[in-house]
């Protein structure tokens, strides 16, 4: 299935901080010597997330956090424009196997359950559950939430047309799919950074 995946800091860096806690979980199962359905289902997801990674657009650019890495020649790339001119950010039509969006939410549902059952053993110990857990549910959460986002029709046919995978490119969005696309973006940037005003405003300032 196709997915428009933005060119989005934001996003990247909480698909990335994935890898480290679904590492941790394969680990500490992996090391009670017992195999279980939850220690399958985590490493079909870490699998599928490592796909998803692979084939996300300019991912190296993101991939050190701390220094820029040159983006490879074979990258799509192209700068998007409204009828006005102005330059918006970039969306890119990816097709993801329904198979890894699959995985990646089937461990998503285990996380969720898990919350809970930690929060009812909390609740009986007086205690709180682990915040990391929480944590890493909610930027799951909130990362299927955009891989899942159903793209606008007219929007990602005008994109797979007009956005080549060879060379760098221009597109312009005539007026009525540009309002898709700021529909789009704002559900995008909700998903992601809503719960921190500060946050979300300095989010939103990117599709502006």
């Amino acid at each position: 299935m196709y997915v428009l995946v933005p060119d989005d800091p934001v996003f990247f860096a909480k698909f990335q901080s994935l890898e480290e806690p679904l590492l941790r979980h394969l680990y500490q199962l992996h090391s009670e010597g017992l195999e279980s359905d939850d220690e399958r289902i985590i490493s079909d997801a870490y699998d599928s997330w490592v796909q998803v990674l692979l084939k996300l657009p300019l991912w190296s650019r993101w991939h050190t956090p701390d220094t820029p890495a040159d983006i490879s020649d074979d990258e799509p790339r192209y700068t998007l424009h409204n009828a006005a001119g102005d330059q918006l950010t970039s969306l890119y039509p990816t097709e993801l196997a329904a198979a890894d969006l699959g995985h990646l939410t089937a461990c998503l549902d285990l996380f969720v359950e898990a919350g809970r059952e930690q929060r009812r053993g909390a609740k009986q110990a007086a205690g709180e559950p682990p915040e990391g857990e929480r944590a890493l549910t909610d930027v799951l959460r909130r990362v299927m939430e955009v891989l899942l986002l159903p793209c606008p029709e007219g929007l990602l046919h005008t994109l797979r047309r007009a956005v080549p995978p060879e060379s760098a490119a221009s597109v312009t969005l005539p007026v009525e799919q540009e309002a898709e696309y700021r529909e789009f973006c704002e559900e995008i940037v909700t998903i992601l950074s809503s719960g921190d005003p500060f946050a979300f405003r300095s989010h939103r300032a990117m599709y502006l």
